[in-house]
């Protein structure tokens, strides 16, 4: 007995944060939020040339990027959360059955 309701099970949120961590936007990428990790990698970016501009010339080369690493690990923990939220929700009507017997549907994000 299939339902049309069923979905596949989402990409696992451990893949997406392992290819966050690895390469920055992957992430959202694999989760299919691409301009997401594209604006991640906007602000990273600017972020870093601003701090490197900013900081101090005996700084270390964190010190002095330490803004583009900010949003680094701001745009793995992002990734990592939306996967996060889609398996659970994906569990979630697994367990239920797939039916939507509340008779409304969930929002998507």
């Amino acid at each position: 007995m299939t339902s049309s309701n069923t979905h596949p099970a989402p990409v696992s949120p451990y893949l997406v944060l392992g290819a966050s961590i690895v390469l920055p936007a992957s992430g959202h990428v694999i989760l299919g939020v691409p301009v997401r990790g594209l604006q991640f990698l906007f602000f990273m970016v600017i972020l870093a040339w601003v701090t490197a501009k900013i900081a101090p010339p005996d700084a270390s080369f964190i010190g002095r990027h330490a803004g583009g690493f900010l949003i680094y690990a701001l745009s793995i923990l992002d990734a990592y959360k939306l996967a996060r939220i889609r398996h659970a929700r994906w569990a979630h009507n697994a367990a239920q059955g797939g039916d939507n017997s509340h008779g409304g549907s969930t929002p998507h994000t």
